[in-house]
């Protein structure tokens, strides 16, 4: 991968004094995308799905060909099983508000998940469903014999982060979704840390359900995207209704649009749509493998650099198990305070806190941590400032 002609698309990265290590947050966005979503405001800006005149048509065909592009990114064989939302969120709420759940019915998690798959399962218990949550072993490394005693037949859906956003660990998400089909169960996947930085087949894994958001994987935020099948999205319940969404409605019925309209009432966020299309396309055309190499690359670079008695990194201890995250804390220091020294000292921007996994860090006894993420954007020059700027924090605090 080419970094310094990639670096040339990011304007904020001209900057001398920006080094941007918070992309699993909000990534940044290329001028391409930009491009795309003024070229909406600019030259068709009207409201597809309703009206009939050329404006109209060119943004349905635009929306269709986003689909398209965002279906042969997973490796999906069906456009029509993209549902366009808001964000991740949305698209995991849309399943955990939309599946029809019977009392003692069984969700279960993991222990390091976002509050995005914690909350939505909280609030289902007051109608009898319950939760089961798989403990992390204390390396980092994921358990299969864990998941494999956790899946019973009383499961009727595993809901997980592929890629968690605390310490970057992968699930062997493959045979965990052949558990689950083996006692009937569904699978919905939190993918808003895996999609944008490693290949993702979905037909290949097996899972139900896959939700991620574009403003991760270098599109516009108001943008998230629910896939899944056809004849499975038919099942839920919608998680808003209204215009768009009906075929037709009287004053006492409605008759519903097949999927994916079904499920998106309302004007959808047209420039974050055809903004997502091009950012798909801009990491297709850098390759996936090569994304997932080079952050992998930039977390053993820095790894290496970090290796001192006052740091203390989150297992899992070896960069290769954790893509492009790399969490840590300074003796002596609180996460917030790391952030806010190494923003001032050396223009280092990175992330901390719990992460939105309270969950994880309290029962693993964690008083939160600070987070340096990589993305295609980022050198090893990164790392070095990073490291010079730790060691200088240490210095000053940990003595």
């Amino acid at each position: 991968m080419d970094v310094a002609r990639v670096r040339q698309d990011f304007p904020v990265l001209q900057q001398e004094d920006v080094v941007y290590l918070d992309s699993a947050c909000q990534s940044l966005r290329p001028r391409q995308v930009v491009a795309a979503m003024d070229a909406y405001y600019l030259e068709y800006p009207a409201c597809g799905g309703r009206s009939v005149h050329r404006l109209a048509s060119r943004v349905a065909i635009a929306v269709d060909e986003a689909r398209e592009t965002a279906a042969s990114f997973v490796h999906f064989p069906e456009p029509n099983g993209v549902v366009f939302t808001k964000n991740c969120t949305e698209a995991l709420n849309l399943v955990a508000q939309g599946i029809a759940f019977r009392k003692g019915d069984v969700v279960l998690t993991s222990d390091i998940e976002h509050n995005s798959n914690n909350v939505p399962w909280i609030m289902l218990q007051p109608r009898g469903v319950k939760r089961r949550v798989v403990r992390t072993p204390d390396d980092g490394m994921h358990d299969l014999e864990r998941w494999k005693e956790a899946i019973r037949r009383d499961v009727r859906l595993v809901s997980v982060a592929q890629t968690n956003n605390v310490v970057g660990s992968t699930l062997p998400l493959k045979e965990i979704c052949e558990l689950a089909h083996d006692v009937g169960a569904e699978v919905l996947v939190d993918g808003a840390q895996s999609v944008p930085h490693m290949p993702v087949d979905l037909q290949g894994i097996g899972a139900d359900y896959l939700a991620f958001s574009s403003h991760k994987m270098l599109g516009p935020s108001g943008v998230g995207l629910l896939i899944a099948y056809p004849g499975k999205l038919d099942k839920l319940r919608p998680l808003i209704t209204g215009g768009g969404s009906v075929i037709s409605a009287t004053n006492d019925s409605a008759e519903f649009l097949p999927v994916p309209e079904k499920l998106e009432a309302g004007l959808l966020n047209y420039a974050g749509i055809v903004g997502t299309r091009a950012a798909m396309d801009y990491l297709k055309h850098l390759g996936m493998e090569a994304v997932s190499e080079h952050d992998t690359m930039l977390n053993r670079e820095a790894t290496a650099l970090l290796q001192d008695e006052r740091v203390q990194i989150l297992a899992p201890q070896q960069p290769e198990a954790r893509s492009g995250i790399l969490s840590f804390n300074v003796h002596g220091l609180r996460s917030h305070d790391v952030a806010m020294f190494l923003d001032e000292m050396g223009g280092i921007m990175l992330r901390s806190g719990m992460h939105c996994a309270h969950p994880y860090f309290e029962t693993h006894g964690i008083d939160g941590c600070a987070r340096a993420s990589f993305y295609i954007y980022n050198t090893k020059e990164d790392c070095r400032r990073l490291s010079v700027a730790v060691m200088k924090l240490a210095d000053s605090f940990s003595r």
